[in-house]
């Protein structure tokens, strides 16, 4: 056992022997309150990006164990708060919305994302920030799951962010509420920052949201600041509300930062003052100590806390933890009569990364929210129904993970953006292509592991969808469940025209950043092409935005037929041939071909708008009647689509059986980086 574990078990131990606490384990135990001292003790409980995987649900109780648990040794000294994505569109969050959850408590009207909101709300959540997936839903649906309605109290805690106007989206305007409030006072509400009590001291919170919020979700009317000018731009629009904080008396300052990535968050360190700790969200970044135990597979992306000097000279600390709560972060800490962070008191065998499993519960003597575990049952009900509702059938594993499908073509990639194509053709028979984003993939169809005695992501075996026996699942089996965990958004399609110059620009864009594993990576149906990432992208602003067109990384392109076959050559080496102006029939997602405040649809996929001959199909009626064997879907939604594609096309005879193919023998998106020759002219 290394040196800061043993500290770990000792520390643990002597508590034990104190309070006849000893669970035996030696990481994040439980430790004796230490002796007073001058100043302020803090216990900063903090969690982010509890929005993820479909296997999120089961780890709730333990995590709600183990909060409590810690709440429990500093009881009076101890805030608990969110740095944001809080939910996602997905399985859970749709299950919210079954009549079944009508009277179960917390919920007690059913709709989408309430339970999540429920179980927050049980465990105490003191505050939040505002995250990209809070937003997937729309501003109106978020309005619907802060505010009350009947029995159902809404959030308990505010919402923040300092960068967002609220007052311009109609659904939000009037849960608004004045900066610098107690956020006891603000429940159900929205607000830049408000104010705690917390062992009789006061602290500010501050919220702040990514400036590029507008192309990863749907904000509606939302005003987002800055507009442009990078991380400095940032820090001169929270600097002056940190600085009311300030003026009203407050010297501990806590932000909550939901940045997407954590090198923003570290750069805030330095450029912003009056800020003592930064707590980070959407990069589900892991920060651990070395003495903290991990799940398997895992490991640390860098030490727990992360300390900086601010632009006034003093420490900031950035804390993180992943996010499908699959662990509570930890900060105890010590300021001095000033306000001013005494790292020197900063404790390794406190604080850090604190896994929520069984293991972990028992040994802090935590017990499950009884609250959590009724609304966390009904759930698991809700969704093991929908398990047994099946499309559709697959022999392979249908790859939809995150590093897969924004950097490659997907064999998941492909069957989506053909039961897009598919559906599009029912509507109007001159669709030619299809073109969704990879970020809106969220999850695989099947599973994989890593054999006993391995470590190696080599040996990864891979296998279709596992049988549910109690919801009459078989092996291979694609259900209503699968679906709405991959394809969690359920974006609408939408139907229009673009130039053969225009589809070159659409898909320069969408692998200008392809290094940086973004989420408008492509995956296409009707088309094939190559690009080489080694070539110049789109040039981008400070902070991440396109602001032209310019790029050649597309090196070919081609139109062809549900066989392969090239229909018609549209870009070679680089240049588009032929008539640049001809005009191609494209279906596309709602998210990407509508206009955001930058002019910019969803993702920053520049289409020129306003769309030519646009049709949404979900407002469309299918001539002829079509395909409706699916009715858990909205028709004219990718969830519709794949699932009246699968019942079409895959069926227990004829189960989907593309197996996922490496990069360099990918034929729709071909990487030249990745291979040495192209199928194409």
């Amino acid at each position: 056992m290394d040196t800061s574990a043993l500290r770990k078990l000792t520390t643990a131990c002597l508590a034990a022997l104190a309070l006849s606490a000893c669970g035996g384990d030696d990481d994040n135990d439980p430790a004796p309150a230490p002796p007073a001292e001058a100043g302020f003790q803090l216990q900063l409980l903090h969690f982010a990006d509890m929005d993820g995987a479909t296997g999120a649900l089961q780890n709730v109780e333990p995590f709600s164990a183990v909060l409590e648990a810690l709440r429990a040794e500093y009881p009076d000294n101890t805030l608990v708060l969110s740095s944001g994505d809080n939910f996602i569109p997905g399985p859970r969050y749709f299950a919210a919305a079954d009549p079944a959850m009508d009277g179960v408590p917390g919920v007690a009207v059913a709709g989408n994302g309430r339970a999540d909101i429920a179980m927050l709300n049980a465990m105490g959540l003191q505050g939040a920030a505002v995250g990209n997936h809070d937003l997937d839903g729309g501003t109106a649906e978020f309005a619907g799951i802060l505010a009350a309605e009947g029995n159902y109290p809404g959030a308990r805690f505010p919402y923040l962010s300092a960068n967002l106007d609220f007052t311009t989206d109609a659904n939000l305007a009037g849960l608004v509420q004045s900066d610098g409030q107690s956020l006891a006072a603000m429940p159900n509400g929205l607000s830049g920052y408000g104010t705690v009590e917390v062992g009789g001291e006061t602290l500010g919170v501050i919220g702040a949201s990514t400036p590029s919020l507008g192309n990863i979700t749907s904000t509606g009317d939302i005003t987002i600041n800055p507009s442009s000018g990078g991380n400095q731009a940032l820090a001169d629009v929270l600097q002056p509300k940190i600085d009311e904080l300030r003026d009203q008396g407050v010297d501990k300052i806590i932000m909550l930062a939901h940045m997407q990535t954590l090198s923003v968050e570290k750069e805030l360190a330095t450029l912003l003052e009056g800020v003592d700790i930064i707590v980070a969200g959407g990069s589900n970044t892991l920060l651990a100590d070395d003495n903290d135990r991990l799940r398997d597979g895992d490991s640390a992306a860098d030490d727990y806390p992360l300390t900086f000097t601010s632009a006034a000279d003093e420490p900031v600390l950035v804390v993180n933890t992943d996010g499908d709560y699959k662990y509570l972060g930890r900060l105890v800490v010590r300021f001095d009569d000033d306000g001013v962070l005494l790292t020197d008191s900063l404790d390794d065998t406190v604080n850090g990364a604190y896994v929520t499993d069984e293991t972990m519960a028992e040994n802090l003597e935590g017990t499950p929210n009884s609250d959590v575990t009724t609304i966390v049952t009904a759930l698991e009900d809700v969704l093991a129904a929908r398990d047994g509702n099946i499309l559709g059938r697959t022999a392979v594993y249908l790859d939809g993970r995150r590093n897969q499908v924004r950097t490659q073509e997907t064999n998941l990639g492909n069957l989506t953006a053909d039961a897009n194509l598919w559906l599009a053709r029912q509507y109007d028979p001159s669709v030619q292509v299809s073109i969704k984003n990879g970020g809106g993939i969220r999850d695989d169809i099947g599973y994989f592991v890593i054999p006993p005695g391995s470590t190696s992501e080599d040996d990864l075996e891979f296998f279709p969808p596992a049988a549910n026996e109690s919801a009459g699942k078989a092996e291979g089996d694609i259900s209503q469940f699968d679906l709405e965990g991959s394809l969690r958004f359920n974006n609408t399609l939408t139907v229009g025209d673009v130039t053969a110059a225009e589809l070159h620009q659409l898909l320069e864009h969408a692998v200008a950043k392809v290094e940086g594993v973004a989420g408008q990576f492509p995956q296409v149906a009707g088309l094939r092409f190559s690009f080489d990432p080694t070539r110049q992208g789109l040039r981008s602003t400070a902070n991440g935005d396109d602001v032209d067109q310019a790029g050649e990384r597309v090196r070919s392109l081609a139109l062809v037929d549900d066989n392969g076959a090239v229909l018609d050559t549209l870009v070679q080496n680089g240049a588009v041939v032929g008539d640049a102006n001809r005009v191609i029939r494209l279906v596309t997602l709602g998210f990407l071909a509508t206009e955001g405040g930058s002019g910019l649809g969803g993702d920053g996929y520049p289409f020129d708008f306003p769309l030519e001959n646009r049709i949404d199909l979900d407002a469309e009626t299918i001539p002829g009647g079509g395909s409706n064997l699916a009715t858990f879907a909205d028709p004219g939604s990718e969830q519709d689509a794949l699932a009246e594609y699968l019942l079409d096309q895959f069926g227990e005879s004829t189960p989907f059986n593309q197996a996922e193919t490496d990069a360099d023998q990918d034929l729709r998106i071909q990487n030249l980086s990745r291979r040495t020759d192209t199928v194409l002219p």
